[in-house]
């Protein structure tokens, strides 16, 4: 009973609940949630040193433009957490703002069951403002498949948006893949890859020069386990992608007392 209890709460957020992690939230997610009764609080800074230089589809441009998003995350059970985002844009020609946000709650398979590999489910939905978005309010599903094999570490989050209002809100579910792979170096140090896509409808995937196609080399660094702190540098493979971007994500944790 209780693990059904466990997949009918995971069934019962679809109807609910978010568009891509564009370049607000630059991450691939691992499958623990926030410890319970735990805070977590991250900041990601992204800058944007390649990017597009004209209104498109009355979006303004991402070159040379600085994201940064306020993350706040609470554990409520050993399962079951929620975040909060509030995404902001700083760069010239009034592209400092409040952007939008989004609320994601997400459950896990809890550890007890001793799947082989981890699973979490991560539901997002929210507004961005339409000079920022094609999408002001969407919906992201997010699976997250993750394992650690000694000293490697890979997650596959095979993730789907869909719009609800905006450019694409007749389109079908858009089909974007994100995966990390890395590798322990130190105690404290793990280098690796992580991969960000976006590839068209599951009907219909875009023509390459179309998607988005993202790589970025990235550090962890695991000093405490209070803290995170994750540096990647990333490349755009196609026209669509925004290019040459550095991110930071910085985090602490507050325990519950």
């Amino acid at each position: 009973m209780k693990r059904l209890f466990y997949l009918l709460s995971i069934a019962s957020l679809f109807p609910f609940f978010a568009m891509g992690q564009e370049d607000y939230e630059i991450q691939v997610y691992a499958s623990p949630t926030v410890a319970k009764g735990s805070t977590m609080i991250e900041l990601h800074s992204n800058f944007t040193n390649d990017g597009s230089r004209v209104i498109q589809s009355k979006v303004l441009p991402t070159n040379h433009v600085l994201h940064e998003t306020i993350e706040i995350t609470h554990g409520w059970t050993t399962w079951f957490e929620t975040g909060f985002y509030i995404f902001n844009s700083i760069g010239n020609d009034n592209r400092t703002t409040y952007v939008g946000s989004h609320i994601r709650p997400r459950v896990m398979v809890p550890t007890s069951w001793g799947w082989p590999v981890g699973v979490s489910l991560s539901l997002e939905a929210g507004y961005q403002k339409r000079d920022f978005s094609e999408d002001d309010w969407s919906l992201e599903i997010r699976p997250i498949v993750d394992k650690q094999l000694g000293k490697f570490y890979i997650s596959f989050n095979p993730t789907f948006d869909k719009s609800f209002h905006g450019v694409n809100k007749n389109a079908g579910y858009v089909f974007s893949p994100n995966l990390k792979a890395s590798y322990n170096v130190t105690k404290i140090v793990a280098a690796g890859f992580e991969y960000y896509g976006s590839l068209g409808t599951l009907n219909h995937f875009a023509p390459y020069q179309s998607q988005q196609q993202q790589l970025f080399a990235a550090l962890d660094l695991d000093w405490s386990p209070d803290w995170e702190l994750n540096i990647g540098y990333g490349l755009g493979f196609t026209r669509s992608s925004d290019n040459d971007i550095f991110k930071i994500i910085l985090g602490y944790r507050f325990h519950k007392k």
